[in-house]
């Protein structure tokens, strides 16, 4: 089968974050079985009592259970949501050019190459410590990578993160931090403010202060990303309870995507200083503030072999990316990380989502080389 007949089969089985990714894991399981590779199977319960599955797989003669490998790709297994409207998110289209569907770059086009290149029988020896790993809830937190990441399961020396970057070698990438702010005042008559403390007023000074910060960051640069600076965005807000009521709590969600070499304590410690202030200012207002979620970017030098042997190979120039990935859980684990893959990001998590058939082709042949690199296949 080609790396298209998988993709074909993997974008019909639903896999939303929402839902079990068991069906994906199986049916790459299957595949890997018929190979001759040896799984792993390390299974959790979500929040949601909802079934899912990370998978580790080795290749025929190595030991799935050795906890150091030299090279591992990795590879989430889930989806986004997608919308009603959209016929043919589970019903693939295909014509001379591309592969349309829920996932075809992000990621399953990365797993088909996966799959193909694994299926081969080679003339000779695969590459030494050498895995596979799929993981569960990228799109919702990287979940599944910590989880392993907390089982200590597996720590590569070298480690490839699939996600759709037009087959450049993203060596870089910034990383993805969330947290929500809850501010509590005291609720009164509209008419009488000053027997209540109005939780939205303080909430947005503090959003203010926030603002400030982001423009504060912009002077902080790094050249390898476009914009070349640490994004900061309040994204929602909530509050109040009716138009004459004095609001008595306020929420809101701040991320940021912060680029490598960004102290992660420096965010966290403004967004403190800032609770405090609106404490100090008026003893009736109380801040809380939740981390849901903190992964630091990732730098790996362009000098690195794996850097270097991917950009031989494919023939592009080294990059970076701008949006969060499974790379930031790992590369601190790592010596060398790099997130490498068929498709562009600007057409997932849309209707539009694609890949171009000729970079599944490629990018199975240099998984190919990657796997079996000193043997013909």
């Amino acid at each position: 089968m080609t790396a298209a007949d998988y993709l074909l089969d993997l974008i019909r089985i639903r896999s939303v974050s929402a839902s079990s990714n068991r069906a994906v894991v199986d049916y790459a399981r299957n595949v890997l079985h018929q190979a001759g590779w040896s799984t792993r199977e390390l299974a959790y319960v979500d929040a949601n009592a909802v079934e899912k599955v990370n998978l580790i797989a080795a290749p025929p003669r190595q030991d799935v259970s050795a906890q150091s490998v030299d090279l591992a790709f990795v590879c989430h297994t889930d989806t986004v949501p997608f919308s009603s409207s959209w016929e043919g998110a589970l019903e693939p289209f295909a014509d001379e050019e591309h592969i349309y569907g829920c996932g075809a770059c992000d990621v399953k086009g990365f797993l088909a190459c996966l799959l193909q290149a694994a299926a081969l029988q080679p003339h000779g020896d695969w590459a030494e410590g050498l895995r596979i790993v799929l993981t569960a809830d990228e799109e919702i937190g990287c979940v599944g990578a910590r989880h392993l990441l907390a089982q200590d399961t597996i720590r590569p020396r070298r480690l490839v993160v699939g996600e759709p970057t037009s087959l450049h070698a993203a060596r870089a990438g910034k990383g993805y931090c969330l947290s929500e702010v809850v501010v509590q005042g005291i609720e009164a008559h509209s008419a009488h403010p000053e027997q209540g403390a109005s939780a939205i007023f303080a909430a947005s000074r503090m959003i203010r202060s926030i603002e400030e910060l982001a423009v504060q960051l912009r002077e902080q640069t790094h050249d390898l990303f476009h914009p070349a600076y640490t994004t900061v965005n309040v994204g929602t807000v909530e509050g109040g309870t009716a138009k004459n009521i004095i609001a008595g709590e306020c929420r809101f969600l701040v991320e940021w995507r912060p680029v490598p070499g960004l102290d992660p304590e420096f965010i966290p410690a403004a967004l403190q200083s800032y609770a405090e202030a609106l404490q100090q200012r008026d003893s009736r207002i109380r801040c809380t503030i939740h981390s849901l979620r903190q992964q630091a970017g990732f730098e790996t030098a362009e000098i690195s072999t794996l850097v270097q042997t991917l950009v031989e190979k494919t023939g592009q120039a080294p990059a970076s990316i701008p949006f969060g990935s499974e790379a930031s859980v790992f590369a601190p684990i790592a010596e060398e990380t790099v997130v490498f893959g068929p498709g562009d990001m600007q057409t997932a998590h849309s209707d539009r989502e694609r890949v171009p058939v000729a970079e599944l082709e490629k990018a199975a042949a240099v998984l190919k080389s990657l796997m079996f690199p000193k043997n013909r296949v």
